[in-house]
């Protein structure tokens, strides 16, 4: 049996004549640039949100990039992360002339260990930028408390979190703004490159709106420097066919995932995804730990199962950041996990049969060593 990490083609099979509708329609009216389906979207994806506003953008990196910049983030400033994370995070803080500073992760779930902030903090340090990795929620409470103590924005990294939930309040909402990417393969995903940011701020809704779109206030009048990061109407359009069903499709994922957490509960050198109290995850990958990662993952290779790996390098220790001086060992739960992190086959409407067979394959594997 031949299992692929995810199945886009079975998703859009399913929806594919009002993805052509759709497509169609934006093509018949000519107008492909900041029209009605990108408005649109944008009201609905902030409602999806329980926030006030939403500003599609071109790429989940843009939305991070024009959300610091908007905040005001620049050169001679620090920014707070993780260094467990797609380098996609930390190219967004470089890009607007701060600096990277990076926490360790919680070797459980992950994210951010708020009680690694305290140290990181300096003079400089303007911001601080969470990431709800995998599709579950950082511990927002103490992040949140620690930056209104010292002043500092907090702006989420929910890349992978669309739908998800921490203490009864949706990601978009937890903190002052949140970033999103539509990258085809995330929960909610265009066909092609789009992201959002979501606040309940309107200065920085229009502030975000301006900078979008070259600064622009009206047609020949730019009040700020902004870029060209605007969502185009085709993909907008596709993702509104798509968020209607986003919660059954989040709702999905997490069934499955219930799923391997029962079948491989007590597989040796297996650790399966732990989620924190009050949160609610909606599992864009499916996460194990295990030692011997690298061996299982070509054991279930042979078997026809697909797998994958995210991350396999932290960013501290990518090519593009060795400027930064950050050692080996440096962040050492973050090194260790990217050592041990394997993705599981998961996507919506995977056939039960198909958990039911990963899982056997993955414990039959784990067995023999």
């Amino acid at each position: 049996m031949i299992i692929p990490l995810m199945d886009l083609k079975a998703q859009h099979a399913a929806i594919e004549a009002e993805i052509k509708e759709a497509i169609n329609s934006v093509i018949s009216r000519g107008h492909f640039i900041s029209g009605e389906e990108v408005a649109l979207f944008e009201e609905e994806y902030a409602s999806f949100c329980d926030a006030r506003y939403a500003v599609g953008v071109s790429s989940g990196t843009d939305a991070l990039y024009l959300a610091l910049k908007a905040m005001g983030i620049g050169s001679g400033d620090e920014v707070i992360t993780v260094p467990f994370t797609f380098v996609g995070t930390a190219a967004a803080i470089t890009l607007t002339g701060a600096r990277p500073v990076f926490v360790d992760i919680l070797p459980d779930t992950f994210n951010m260990n708020p009680g690694l902030l305290e140290e990181a903090i300096s003079s400089r340090t303007a911001a601080i930028i969470p990431i709800h990795l995998y599709g579950q929620p950082a511990d927002m409470d103490p992040i949140n408390s620690i930056a209104k103590r010292h002043g500092l924005e907090v702006l989420e990294d929910a890349a992978q979190a669309h739908g998800a939930e921490y203490k009864g309040i949706r990601v978009g909402g937890i903190s002052r703004a949140a970033c999103f990417s539509f990258y085809p393969s995330k929960n909610l995903g265009a066909m092609g490159d789009a992201g959002a940011v979501v606040t309940n701020d309107k200065d920085l809704y229009e502030t975000l709106k301006s900078l979008r779109n070259h600064g622009r206030n009206s047609w020949n009048e730019h009040g700020l420097e902004g870029v060209n990061g605007r969502m185009d109407e085709i993909q907008a359009a596709v993702l509104r066919v798509k968020l209607r069903r986003l919660e059954h499709w989040n709702q999905q994922r997490r069934e499955n995932a219930e799923i391997y957490n029962r079948l491989l509960k007590d597989v040796p050198g297996i650790i399966t995804p732990h989620c924190i109290e009050g949160a609610k995850h909606v599992y864009h990958l499916y996460v194990v730990r295990a030692n011997t990662r690298d061996t299982l993952k070509d054991r279930l290779a042979e078997e026809g199962v697909s797998t994958g790996i995210y991350y396999t390098l932290p960013v501290h220790r990518q090519k593009a950041y060795q400027y930064l001086n950050m050692e080996e060992g440096s962040f050492p739960i973050s090194e260790g996990a990217a050592r041990q992190v394997m993705s599981l086959p998961l996507w919506p409407g995977m056939k039960v049969d198909f958990v039911e067979h990963v899982a056997e394959r993955l414990k039959a594997a784990a067995e023999t060593l």
